[in-house]
């Protein structure tokens, strides 16, 4: 009876998690299409309930062909691409102006310019993706690595004069 009730309360604990990671995912990604609305940080909630209650449900967010990308930028430190962050900066100012147009309040003119501006910067301030040269490919040597060890070599040669 009493291994019951711990399964009951497990079972019931994974349901509520693996209902909060579906509703991140949601969130997520909604916040792909609409700028205002964070992406990152839903899909990495949905990933930690999802790996507190299902593993298969883990599994296949980060094999996702659309918000597996933020999880796996995210883990590696790798940046985000170039491309990726023209896009959303794009859409931020596209959807900033239509919410503005629609708006019509002096309001909404001053705060979303304002909002805008910030996040433009914090994209602007995330590392760009590096890509792999032909030479690095070659080497088998990861092009963050090389930076790393570019700047320490840099830092011990001045350090030593």
């Amino acid at each position: 009876m009493r291994t019951e009730k711990k399964r009951n309360k497990k079972t019931a604990k994974q349901s509520l998690l693996i209902v909060l990671g579906s509703v991140f995912v949601v969130m997520g990604a909604i916040g792909v299409v609409l700028p205002l609305l964070p992406t990152t940080p839903f899909v990495l909630l949905a990933s930690a309930c999802y790996s507190l209650s299902s593993p298969k449900l883990a599994r296949k967010l980060e094999q996702s062909r659309v918000l597996g990308s933020y999880l796996r930028h995210w883990r590696t430190g790798e940046g985000v691409p170039l491309r990726t962050k023209i896009l959303a900066i794009g859409w931020l100012w596209l959807g900033l102006i239509i919410s503005m147009v629609i708006a019509h309040s002096q309001i909404v003119y001053i705060v979303l310019p304002i909002i805008g501006t910030t996040v433009t910067f914090h994209i602007a301030m995330i590392r760009n993706k590096h890509k792999i040269t032909q030479k690095e490919s070659e080497n088998g040597v990861s092009p963050f690595i090389c930076g790393i060890e570019e700047k320490s070599a840099t830092l011990t040669d001045e350090t030593a004069e």
